[in-house]
């Protein structure tokens, strides 16, 4: 079998790469990404490919199965970029896809694309994926699965498979995701589980989190299986400030909505860190997802608890650790730093 990824050097990509390259089933692997990496996957071959603009049609002939992973969670100050990434280079994708005779694609989706939900029970995938207006990454997802809906009426002899996650962690993407929602200004050094005190305690701050090892695992069975449709992919148990205090060793302390949305705000635009408070909207506005479909018909299992991936997550932040490619580029300090103050704090992509 011989699969194409876009995406193929962030945190899920890298996953899925070593998912996969110790499949015998798989024959070879092409690995698409704007920058060629420095690390190596067994039965890989490397192709740079933007997927705004460049051939996808030739990356993709001859491929058994394409799995779109390419998005850009940076410059969040940019929307046009942004935007043209992950909309409009989603359906270059899609229309690539076809256009080269592939029999399966596979889409990276997310919690994030629904629409808002229970935090008292769990949702399973019929659940509607409007997105949550604040946030454009839930607006983007929202909006490729509506382009995937019209994608799958008009080529049915094509399997399409989209996976759901929550948030993904993994140690060696540590750097990366400091990058994307933290910043140059975050004291890594101060990362320790004794050295956070508090944790706020919303009333809505329940979310799910998953390993990108485990993540991985799922495309993997998603791509080799023969299913379709919509899956949620998440660990347990679901990370409330409860047990965010057990696990860090801290106390939750209540917060006003209001008051920590506008100091998320605040920061965002004093350039102070990237995020701006269309993630806290989104964190707070998603429901709990039901991954019974995931574990029952893809035979899916998580080897890690979400407590544990978050927990590896952050210790692995005050080490810098990273892989040698583009998004996951490792380093807490130096030069790297500074590349990110004077490009601006979430005004320019990495990737």
């Amino acid at each position: 079998m011989r699969i194409a990824i876009t995406g193929a050097t962030g945190n899920v990509g890298t996953s899925l790469l070593a998912a996969l390259s110790g499949d015998d089933r798989v024959e070879e692997i092409v690995g698409i990404a704007r920058r060629r990496p420095g690390i190596a996957f067994e039965r890989t071959r490397w192709v740079c490919a933007d997927v705004t603009r460049d051939d996808l049609v030739a990356a993709f002939r001859g491929a058994d199965a394409v799995v779109h992973l390419a998005w850009l969670i940076q410059p969040s100050r940019d929307r046009n970029t942004t935007r043209t990434v992950n909309v409009e280079g989603s359906r270059r994708v899609f229309e690539a896809a076809a256009a080269a005779g592939v029999s399966s694609l596979v889409y990276a989706s997310s919690v994030g694309a629904y629409a808002p939900g229970p935090k008292d029970r769990r949702v399973d995938e019929s659940w509607p994926t409007g997105g949550i207006p604040t946030s454009f990454y839930s607006r983007d997802k929202a909006a490729v699965e509506t382009i995937l809906d019209t994608f799958e009426r008009a080529h049915q002899n094509i399997r399409v498979v989209r996976l759901r996650p929550g948030l993904i962690f993994k140690g060696d993407a540590a750097s990366g995701i400091r990058r994307l929602f933290a910043g140059p200004l975050l004291p890594t050094p101060l990362l320790r589980r004794r050295l956070i005190p508090i944790v706020p305690a919303l009333e809505r701050l329940r979310f799910q989190g998953v390993h990108s090892l485990d993540v991985g695992e799922a495309y993997k069975l998603a791509v080799l299986g023969d299913v379709r449709g919509a899956f949620n992919v998440a660990a347990e148990p679901v990370l409330d400030p409860p047990e965010l205090g057990r696990l860090l060793g801290a106390r939750p302390v209540s917060v006003p909505p209001r008051v920590l949305r506008a100091a998320v705000d605040l920061s965002w635009k004093l350039r102070l860190q990237p995020t701006p408070p269309g993630w806290l909207d989104l964190a707070l506005g998603v429901p709990l997802m039901d991954t019974t479909r995931a574990r029952e018909e893809l035979g899916w299992v998580p080897t890690r608890t979400s407590g544990e991936a978050l927990l590896e997550l952050i210790d692995a932040m005050r080490r810098g650790d990273g892989l040698d490619t583009a998004p996951l580029e490792p380093g807490n300090a130096g030069p790297g730093r500074m590349r990110e103050l004077l490009t601006g704090i979430g005004g320019r992509s990495r990737g």
